[in-house]
């Protein structure tokens, strides 16, 4: 009868506090099911440390990689296809979407299978996807600022009877600098305390209205 062993492993795993990504969190599922398997009652503080050890760096991954990475590229991509009247997108979006879903079962017997060797196997790469997935994030994100927020200063300047257009004189420093600029004003927004992404939404729109309605600024 082994019923105060599964007691004692029950509240082994109500007990410590575990949040991680949804993406990722069968791995961590699968490596404690074969150690437990293995090692019966004996393995419960190994997997307590385990899922405190796996739960932050998994999370960072995940929620950089299928949180943001995948939805950013193929979700501009089909909106971009939608917006020219193709309707190729959504099957991309939606086969992405089924790739990963695939992926997510298939991994809690990935990790199931490998236990232990698993966990040695990724502490040698976690660093390295992290940065991975950091910097193609930031390269999207730059391509996205160029290509989807269209902006520009319509308001001429008179100095001395010569008119100066502003938003030439940005182009000739970098194109597209006046987008990349509203979307530094808004991250710099968005470090300030209290300051939520609903609020700098409606920061940027009151703004836009007025500058809009000024003449100052124009759709690109």
């Amino acid at each position: 009868d082994n019923t105060e062993e599964l007691k004692t492993a029950a509240r082994t795993h109500c007990a410590p506090f575990f949040n991680t990504s949804n993406f990722l969190n069968t791995i961590i599922t699968g490596i404690d099911l074969a150690i437990e398997e293995e090692e019966g009652i004996q393995s419960l503080e190994t997997v307590a440390s385990l899922k405190t050890g796996l739960m932050g760096p998994l999370a960072s991954i995940g929620d950089s990689i299928f949180g943001s990475l995948l939805p950013t590229i193929f979700g501009a991509l089909a909106a971009n296809m939608a917006a020219q009247g193709n309707p190729l997108g959504i099957f991309i979006w939606i086969a992405v979407n089924v790739v990963v879903d695939w992926f997510r079962c298939k991994q809690t017997y990935i990790a199931y299978d490998q236990g232990m060797k698993l966990v040695t196997t990724m502490s040698d790469q976690l660093n390295a996807i992290t940065d991975a997935a950091t910097v193609m994030g930031v390269f999207m994100v730059g391509a996205l600022v160029s290509t989807n927020v269209g902006i520009v200063i319509s308001a001429p300047i008179d100095l001395g009877g010569v008119t100066v257009d502003l938003q030439h004189i940005c182009n000739m420093i970098c194109p597209k600098l006046v987008p990349a600029a509203l979307v530094g004003f808004v991250y710099w927004l968005l470090g300030k305390k209290g300051m939520t992404s609903t609020k700098a939404i409606f920061i940027v729109l009151i703004l836009a209205i007025i500058l809009g309605g000024l003449g100052w600024i124009a759709k690109g």
